[in-house]
């Protein structure tokens, strides 16, 4: 969902996190949202008000006591016209004056005056033992009752030198948090289930050597985040890749072909969570050692290679053609070509039966940041989607499915 035009409120506490949040406010206001900075007395000791006002072009709010006009009264106005509030960093002391219900900050004092129904995300950060004291712990399960849904925080060096659970999460997950929130209050994937695969699998010759492609996962995880962005429920099933998981899908993670085909099998036989698409974007590998070894393969002097026999793997896809419960399931499909690139696309959507296939050229897109692609529909229609940043083209796949499924 579009986050142009959205009033949200950045509620920033005075911890050491604070510094996170200047590309939070950042990434908020490129994406055409316009970002309302309160903070308290504390915040402004670690990030001066002008950074914020700078990156956001908003004045930033730091006082109650604020001059109030017609058209912007103070803490009143702030709140009346959110359509979101995200206070990051969530310290201790800014937790436990919420759940109180205290209003002595503009923090405070706004929040207490948000309407019903608008969303409130919490970033807590703070030190290990502070976070699990009975105290914070009973406050966030007071919030969390109130509506609040809190970004956990990670697992990492701590401003005290200390090692544990209090980092607070990314910049990219607490935007990625705030898009779910929208995209659950309508998304026009709002109610769906999608299954989403990523990245490439690899396949052991030993311990220490394997088969594999360049498969970045870029393209498969813009397509989980645009999915949760638009209100879906996502389950990212994903080979090794150096991407975080997007905050707020169910990650399951895998290595080999094998693997990945009994975790789809899995996903799509949940009879608690009927999927409604399947979306199969990882770069899975084709063949497999017959018998890989147990030991590091060394080498035996007589300067050849050893022969390793090869196997097909399982096709995912193909495998599904007809297989019962799964009627309704719209199917999308990758083809990487390196020649004849809609021919080869065309007989893999008709041999596979699936719904869409998004066919680009294996040179130019694996590994790579941005994407080229053709959209083929099983009813014939082509659409081709000039070069653009994977998460562009997520979308413009997304609004497809979204178009396939509105026809049934």
């Amino acid at each position: 969902m579009s986050l142009k035009d959205k009033n949200i409120l950045l509620g920033v506490a005075g911890g050491i996190a604070a510094y996170k949040v200047v590309q939070v406010a950042r990434d908020l206001t490129v994406a055409g949202a316009r970002v309302h900075v309160m903070m308290t007395p504390g915040a402004t000791r670690f990030i001066t008000p002008l950074t914020f006002q700078s990156l956001t072009r908003y004045p930033v709010h730091t006082e109650v006591w604020e001059y109030w006009t017609q058209e912007a009264q103070g803490h009143i106005s702030l709140a009346r016209e959110a359509d979101l509030a995200l206070i990051a960093p969530a310290t201790a002391d800014i937790l436990a004056r919420l759940a109180l219900g205290l209003a002595d900050d503009i923090i405070t004092t706004t929040m207490l005056g948000l309407p019903p129904g608008v969303p409130v995300l919490l970033a807590p950060a703070m030190e290990t033992h502070m976070y699990e004291h009975p105290a914070t712990r009973q406050h966030l399960q007071t919030l969390v009752e109130r509506g609040a849904q809190v970004i956990e925080p990670g697992y990492g060096n701590l401003a005290s030198g200390a090692v544990g659970t209090g980092r607070m999460a990314d910049p990219a997950q607490l935007v990625s948090a705030v898009r779910l929130a929208f995209g659950r209050m309508g998304g026009d994937l709002h109610g769906k289930r999608l299954i989403i695969t990523a990245g490439g699998t690899q396949e052991n010759i030993d311990p220490v050597r394997y088969i594999g492609n360049r498969s970045s996962g870029q393209m498969g995880y813009a397509l989980a985040e645009e999915a949760l962005a638009r209100g879906a429920e996502v389950t990212l099933i994903s080979g090794p890749v150096k991407l975080a998981p997007p905050f707020g899908c169910n990650f399951v993670g895998i290595t080999s072909t094998l693997q990945l085909e009994q975790a789809v099998h899995q996903a799509l036989e949940n009879p608690a969570a009927k999927a409604d698409v399947l979306i199969m974007a990882a770069a899975v590998a084709d063949f497999r050692p017959a018998s890989p070894s147990e030991q590091k393969i060394k080498k035996d002097g007589s300067g050849q290679a050893p022969n390793i026999e090869l196997v097909l793997n399982p096709d995912i896809l193909a495998g599904l053609k007809g297989r019962p419960g799964l009627g309704g399931l719209l199917k999308v499909g990758f083809a990487a070509e390196t020649e004849d690139l809609t021919f080869n696309a065309e007989k893999k959507l008709q041999s596979k039966d699936l719904d869409l296939i998004v066919a680009n050229d294996a040179v130019t897109s694996i590994g790579q940041p941005d994407n080229e692609v053709t959209l083929i529909e099983r009813s014939g229609m082509i659409t081709n989607l000039e070069r653009s940043p994977k998460r562009v083209v997520a979308g413009a796949i997304l609004d497809k499915v979204v178009e396939i499924l509105a026809k049934r």
